[in-house]
């Protein structure tokens, strides 16, 4: 398969990701405020909200939920808080939720797993 056959694939793939990932977190009671957000910090693949937490998810489809989330680089995690703090100060009526970064993994013949706080260790500034 020649590489722009296997990008097309692969663009297929992870927007049926995010769609299942969408309709799970609605599932779980979530509100989909947005969805392939573009932010001068990067794309936000599903802003939900969920009582008072603002989740900036990221979705990531691999063979094995690890690869998966092993593949979001520190780069990516810092450009998501920014582009999450950058939503929150120019929509007011989410000033004053809880911002969370978090994780959606899809993997074939699995259950998909949402890693709320995923990546809490990193530095946020």
């Amino acid at each position: 398969m020649n590489r722009s056959l296997r990008g097309l694939k692969a663009r297929k793939s992870g927007r049926l990701a995010e769609y299942v990932a969408m309709i799970h977190l609605m599932l779980k009671g979530y509100r989909i405020l947005g969805f392939r957000l573009k932010t001068p910090q990067g794309e936000i693949d599903i802003l939900a909200r969920k009582g008072s937490r603002l989740a900036v998810i990221e979705v990531k489809q691999r063979q094995l939920h690890e690869d998966a989330a092993i593949a979001v680089s520190s780069l990516q995690q810092h450009r998501l808080w920014q582009a999450g703090l950058a939503l929150q100060q120019t929509r007011p009526s989410l000033r004053h939720l809880d911002l969370s970064i978090d994780l959606y993994t899809v993997a074939p013949g699995r259950w998909p797993v949402h890693i709320i706080n995923a990546f809490e260790t990193i530095e946020r500034f």
